[in-house]
């Protein structure tokens, strides 16, 4: 008779995570993030609640992670632990125990409900090398389209889809020290999900804009949409 899998006991508390991929490291991938993360937790000692099966793995639920090259400050994930803690020990041990670069900026206690259904939009920072005023002109002929049509390579193939419908707001900001041109786009997020660079070839396609090489992508802020073109703090929502 097969032997069967030791069941884990239920999670005691859950932790909802906020953390940040800044300069070299917005190259990780989502893949090498989670086994680093994994590693890290294993390091601080974290008492993580276990899946049950033949192969127990700890219980990280991860939520809308950036694409690979850009930088976020604010990525989620939620921790399922076997015992109650304080959660800014937590966060002390977890920021020590990752490299620079991948940075906790706040732990608190899950209320409960879905992290994932809580991350409506995103708010970005689209930093080019571009000028200025075709920027703008570009700008307001994308929002003056009614779809902007662009291709992106997927699991499932190449895929055309409309960069113009997820966006909620898109501006030139004013003028900084940086010498680059820079945009604020909220993205309200979709199946496809509709990135940054797609809004970057959907204004090259309605507008001609050339947004120069290795645009600097930042994700600024994820959660719900709120006030028509705000994006909240998913920490501070409650179901």
């Amino acid at each position: 008779m097969k032997q069967q899998p030791e069941q884990q006991a239920p999670p005691v508390q859950r932790l909802r995570v906020r953390y940040a991929k800044r300069g070299r490291l917005r190259f990780t991938s989502h893949r090498d993030f989670s086994r680093a993360f994994e590693r890290a937790v294993f390091r601080a000692r974290v008492p993580m609640a276990y899946s049950s099966g033949f192969n127990p793995h700890p219980r990280i639920s991860y939520a809308g992670a950036a694409p690979t090259g850009s930088a976020s400050e604010a990525e989620y994930l939620e921790l399922a632990l076997a015992e109650v803690v304080v959660p800014a020990d937590v966060h002390a041990m977890l920021d020590e125990a990752l490299p620079p670069g991948l940075d906790v900026l706040e732990v608190v206690e899950s209320p409960g409900g879905s992290l994932a259904d809580l991350l409506e939009a995103s708010r970005w920072r689209l930093d080019l090398d571009a000028d200025r005023e075709a920027t703008t002109a570009a700008v307001e002929r994308f929002l003056a389209a009614d779809e902007a049509l662009v291709e992106r390579m997927t699991k499932k193939g190449m895929r055309e889809f409309d960069a113009r419908g997820a966006v909620v707001s898109l501006e030139v900001l004013p003028a900084d020290d940086s010498g680059r041109t820079s945009l604020d786009v909220v993205l309200r997020h979709g199946t496809p999900a509709v990135r940054p660079d797609d809004v970057l070839r959907g204004l090259e396609a309605v507008a001609g804009l050339a947004a120069g090489e290795a645009p600097l992508m930042t994700r600024l802020a994820q959660g719900p949409l709120v006030r028509s073109r705000e994006v909240g703090d998913p920490l501070a929502t409650r179901p």
